[in-house]
């Protein structure tokens, strides 16, 4: 019996010291790391949403009205919901591994601080991949091709297991407000990695222009040859007589 009860007391100091170690310490030392807010999210809008009111304009004004950070907050967090709602979590994983060399596939690896903010609270990592990684789909793909994705997956990626959402659609086939709001979810993971690859396409673009017609006209065309290099004409020498064409004088 007393070697019962010492089993017992044991047991529950094992007990005790795991939960201590394993939730409230760690809880403890992350609890004073800031948590990014949905406002502070809005202040960095991606391009995409922006070109999501462009491209659909109608059906964005009817729904969010113009883009900007309030607007974007709304979409985003009803996009995330529905994002759970519809179990996406369960086929998509949100965690770049340092393994496999998973990073050539899907883009940078994940990092803890791209995780604290109220977005990834709870994080949805998920546990397996049926479909691609998400969390660097951001730009990745353009609006339209997830609104087709959305609307017929085997049209745009055959052979895929993903059902088609109709839902995301009105009765006319236009997007209504969840397939706008889980456009701008996707599109937003990982837009915080990617400052870089807009400044690169811009310094492309720029670079590919033509030049205009006036700093052409302006330019100065340097000579092959130089002029002291030039031959000089022959001179006659002096009181020599110029023969002129033709023999004739």
């Amino acid at each position: 019996m007393k070697f019962s009860r010492i089993v017992l007391i044991v047991g529950i100091l094992f007990f005790a010291f795991g939960t201590f170690w394993q939730a409230v310490a760690p809880w403890l030392s992350l609890k004073k790391i800031p948590v990014k807010s949905l406002e502070d999210i809005a202040k960095d809008v991606p391009r995409e949403f922006y070109m999501l009111a462009e491209d659909y304009p109608v059906e964005f004004n009817k729904y969010f009205g113009k883009a900007d950070e309030k607007s974007f907050m709304v979409a985003l967090k009803t996009g995330r919901d529905i994002y759970i709602a519809d179990i996406c979590w369960q086929c998509h994983s949100q965690c770049v591994r340092p393994v496999s060399r998973e990073e050539i596939r899907f883009g940078r690896i994940s990092y803890p601080s791209e995780y604290n903010n109220v977005m990834q609270l709870p994080q949805l990592l998920s546990t397996r991949r049926v479909g691609p990684d998400l969390i660097r789909e951001s730009g990745v793909h353009s609006n339209d091709w997830h609104a087709a994705h959305f609307k017929d997956t085997r049209s745009v990626v055959p052979g895929t297991v993903m059902p088609s959402y109709a839902w995301f659609f009105d009765k006319d086939g236009h997007l209504n407000k969840k397939g706008l709001s889980v456009i701008t979810y996707v599109q937003w993971l990982g837009s915080w990695t990617k400052p870089e690859k807009y400044v690169l396409q811009a310094v492309n673009t720029e670079a590919a222009k033509p030049e205009s017609s006036e700093s052409v006209k302006t330019e100065e065309v340097k000579p092959a040859v130089s002029e002291s290099a030039k031959p000089e004409a022959a001179k006659p020498e002096t009181g020599a007589a110029v023969k002129p064409e033709g023999g004739k004088p």
